[in-house]
């Protein structure tokens, strides 16, 4: 009897490795809804060829929207302006909601209950949610504009990921008034150090980024940083890097996981818990802030008024320092989807193309520096436009603010070592990571 349990239950065991393998076991495809029979249509089409089926479903009717980001109030009447140089007589009402707080997940799941939905298409971020909560469980859809694909080649049938939007980036900055510089990573996690940060119980994105510390990529960043401390500055670390070696083989981490969640740790443990980036933006712009260091969104530098107390030349950004070591922040996207149970699948996946595959769609966040069309096309056009690269700088060539001189995505994703949120290893290490950091102990500054 014991015999035949313990077949059973090796049986019931195997079964779901067979299942993840594509094994006998695997479950049979799930039929298309009628929202994604649209997708895989609309994914063969020009933008153009989408606007005409736009204009002929929803012509005199309401587009409501949902996001993170306001802006999509911002790009819908420009979207709107195009489908009228095709038909003049086009009109369409529209909505776009923010909801606060990390509520719109709940928004959707709660929309999704629905035959027809209210929302047509949301733009939306934290690749970990986005995974185990929105995608998992069919609520959202992913749609691939054809030029889209072209721009980046890819092929359609094939790709797996997401549609982002942009990438947007947090970077590290610090206060310049002083003599302290920081040109390590390790040195926003020494003792003493108390970097301002938004919260990771807030913004959740915050803590996508300690997740991604754990990959081999960037865990590699951090041991390759400490390996160009100084011996004393190594002999300060040590012990919490000893400490975390187990606990780093029990998560299956890399070679240098142990590196990475001392990090974590560290910063976890250290962190002043600041409610959103504006302010810590004001804080660290301040000339009374000397020393003091953040992590915050890069594009917060355009609303700084400068003062006598208050100058975007108070701050520096770390990475752009000769001989700074390690990652210099972190990136994470906007990404777009249709919901399962669009009223107006064919008009979301218009505006979705729109907003991805010309300059004007995109203009409403490309006009500010730190964000990047995930479309290289769009991305050259909007720097020709705008010159973020110059951000700093006066028309006589002279740099003004030199930390407003954006050095552009592929600088930040190479010699930047900017962290890059990848939502399915998000949602991969969320039970074991995730779990770990909510036992540590937060520092409130």
């Amino acid at each position: 009897m014991k015999k035949a349990l313990a077949l059973i239950l090796a049986v019931l065991m195997f079964l779901p490795v067979l299942a993840a393998c594509g094994g006998e076991a695997s479950k049979p495809e799930k039929e298309q809804s009628a929202v994604q029979k649209i997708i895989e249509e609309a994914q063969g089409m020009t933008l153009e060829e989408l606007a005409k089926k736009a204009i002929e479903e929803s012509k005199g009717k309401t587009f409501y929207g949902v996001g993170n980001s306001s802006r999509g109030k911002s790009a819908l009447p420009v979207f709107i302006e195009y489908l009228q140089s095709i038909d003049s007589t086009y009109t369409l009402e529209f909505d776009w909601q923010q909801p606060k707080n990390n509520k719109i997940f709940d928004q959707l799941t709660a929309e999704a209950k629905k035959a027809t939905g209210t929302y047509a298409m949301t733009l939306i971020q934290d690749g970990n949610q986005i995974e185990n909560k929105m995608v998992k469980t069919g609520i959202l859809d992913t749609f691939i504009p054809k030029e889209w694909a072209e721009a980046n080649k890819i092929d359609v049938a094939s790709y797996k990921g997401y549609l982002a939007l942009q990438t947007l980036n947090k970077v590290f900055m610090f206060n310049c008034t002083g003599s302290k510089t920081f040109d390590n990573c390790w040195d926003y996690v020494a003792e003493g150090a108390h970097g301002q940060f938004m919260d990771i119980d807030s913004e959740i994105v915050g803590k996508n980024f300690l997740y991604m510390l754990t990959a081999d990529k960037y865990a590699g960043y951090l041991k390759d940083a400490f390996d160009k401390l100084s011996d004393a500055e190594k002999a300060a670390f040590q012990p919490t890097i000893d400490e975390m070696a187990q606990t780093a083989s029990e998560f299956g981490l890399g070679e240098n996981g142990k590196y990475a969640l001392a990090w974590i740790k560290l910063w976890v443990g250290s962190y002043t818990a600041v409610e959103d980036d504006g302010p810590i933006c004001n804080n660290l712009t301040d000339a009374s802030a000397t020393d003091q260091f953040g992590l915050l969104v890069y594009s917060k530098l355009r609303s700084i008024e400068e003062s006598d107390s208050k100058s975007v030349n108070n701050i520096k950004v770390a990475a752009y320092e000769d001989g700074y070591e390690g990652i210099g922040g972190y990136g994470y996207c906007h990404y777009l989807f249709v919901t399962d149970n669009s009223p107006l699948p064919w008009t979301a996946c218009a505006f979705i193309a729109f907003m991805t595959c010309t300059q004007k769609g995109f203009e409403a966040w490309g006009k500010d520096m730190g964000g990047y069309s995930s479309n290289p096309v769009v991305a050259a056009e909007n720097e020709e436009i705008h010159n973020h690269s110059k951000g700093g700088t006066n028309e006589a060539g002279e740099v003004v603010y030199a930390a407003k001189n954006d050095r552009g995505y592929d600088w930040w994703v190479g010699d930047g070592e900017l962290v890059l949120e990848d939502p399915a290893y998000c949602a991969s290490v969320a039970f074991t990571v995730g779990s770990w950091i909510e036992t540590l102990d937060k520092y409130k500054g």
